[in-house]
């Protein structure tokens, strides 16, 4: 099995088209087809249904898909591994983050990253931590800051960094915010919600409390930015339980201590490969991080 019919059949799923495939690949689509028909030859099966408008993998292909994205980050990493041994670092960053996580200033640790590698191509995507697990388990991402969603499996480890409790923001006007108090799940039972994507963190991470306080509660407004959930929450239309650190990016909202939730708390880490699969661009990022005195913790939240 050739390393280049295996990039060649990664592209394709991608692009569910031979000729944008093809494109990209500044290959002639004869030789991609060709190539994708030497797979198929090889491994005694079709990878794709092929239709006039575009092809989509079999139950093969996709089994396929996962292995050979593996195979090819890994023969990355290798010749990254090689360059570092020379004193040259190169290649690709494939970064993953939640929007607004705690424990690190993303921006400011790519720019210094940037800054001392200049050789090294950064790739930055946003999305729910549990699709970003998945990523860094298949080896298209190099590393991802989410929150903790799992514990550490053959493919996949965290490294802490930091965690704090959660928050109720309202309007200054809502019943809540009249009151002042500490407010438990059960005194949020009847209330209208603004609330993440369900593979967000501070969803999970609210939905794991309120589970485990035995109460039942309905997300009416659903976003997938912050500042939608905050303006939501500004005009009055429901209140939201976030990190603590949120209260920080609207002071007029009202801000109370969420208590009876247990252990539960909003815990962000570095999700990677197991030491031998992570990358030199991924390893100096984490250096960077852990010595560069980049990683800022919310007020009064230290590393866990």
């Amino acid at each position: 099995m050739e390393l280049r019919h295996l990039q060649h059949f990664v592209a394709v799923a991608e692009d569910q088209h031979f000729t944008r495939a093809a494109e990209r690949l500044l290959v002639s689509q004869s030789g991609l087809s060709a190539s994708i028909r030497a797979l198929e030859r090889e491994l005694q099966t079709p990878l794709f249904v092929r239709t006039t408008r575009r092809v989509t993998l079999t139950e093969a292909g996709r089994a396929l898909l996962g292995e050979a994205e593996r195979i090819l980050a890994q023969v990355r990493s290798a010749h990254e591994a090689v360059a570092a041994v020379q004193g040259v670092l190169r290649g690709t960053l494939a970064l993953g983050t939640e929007q607004c996580i705690a424990g690190v200033h993303v921006a400011e640790l790519l720019a210094a990253f940037r800054h001392r590698h200049p050789d090294v191509e950064i790739r930055l995507r946003q999305a729910g931590s549990g699709e970003l697990a998945e990523e860094v388990a298949a080896g298209r991402l190099d590393l991802a800051f989410a929150y903790r969603t799992q514990a550490d499996t053959d493919q996949l480890r965290s490294v802490a960094l930091t965690a704090e409790p959660m928050t109720v923001l309202c309007h200054p006007t809502h019943r809540l915010a009249q009151d002042g108090a500490a407010v438990t799940p059960d005194d949020l039972g009847g209330e209208v919600f603004v609330d993440f994507h369900p593979d967000w963190g501070p969803r999970r991470t609210t939905d794991t409390a309120f589970a485990a306080a035995g109460v039942r509660r309905t997300v009416a407004l659903e976003v997938n930015d912050v500042h939608s959930l905050l303006d939501l929450v500004d005009e009055n239309l429901g209140i939201a339980v976030v990190p603590r650190h949120f209260r920080h990016k609207r002071d007029r909202l009202t801000a109370l201590p969420v208590k009876g939730t247990g252990e539960t708390v909003y815990e962000t880490v570095a999700l990677l490969p197991p030491p031998q699969a992570t990358s030199p661009a991924a390893r100096a990022l984490m250096t960077l991080l852990e010595t560069g005195g980049l990683a800022t913790p919310p007020e009064g939240v230290h590393p866990s």
